[in-house]
């Protein structure tokens, strides 16, 4: 119970990309897309909310002068970004979170067509630690 697993990292990396399930793939996804226009991205798998693991949190906004990509497969409210906030309330210097979530009603179509969609797509992922950085 707790915990999380960093399943990419570097001591260059400017984003961090949080996910759990399904979303995590798509950041592993997103994080290759960035790669290709030289961003360096880490890739956390937060597994687990309650107890959230906050000192890997604290490194990865540390680590990325804050900016912090969450996606989550259902709505945002209460979810994995609510958490990753709530959990980064009290640094000193706050961190930037982008956050792709289920915004609107599901609709019929396969699981890649369902997750562009809503909105948590790699392509998403990307786009949103791109706006963090400046378009880059």
């Amino acid at each position: 119970m707790g915990g999380s697993k960093v399943l990419k990292k570097s001591a260059q990396d400017q984003v961090a990309l949080i996910g759990a399930g399904v979303t995590l793939h798509n950041c592993l996804e997103a994080a290759a897309l960035l790669a290709k226009d030289g961003v360096k991205a880490r890739v956390i798998d937060l597994y687990s909310v309650k107890p959230i693991d906050v000192e890997t949190l604290r490194q990865a906004s540390a680590d990325t002068g804050g900016r912090l990509v969450v996606a989550e497969d259902h709505y945002p409210q209460g979810g994995l970004a609510a958490a990753v906030m709530e959990a980064l309330a009290t640094e000193p210097k706050p961190a930037r979170v982008a956050h792709c979530a289920v915004r609107n009603l599901p609709t019929s179509g396969t699981p890649a067509e369902l997750m562009e969609a809503a909105g948590i797509s790699a392509d998403h992922i990307a786009e949103a630690a791109r706006s963090l950085l400046g378009g880059k």
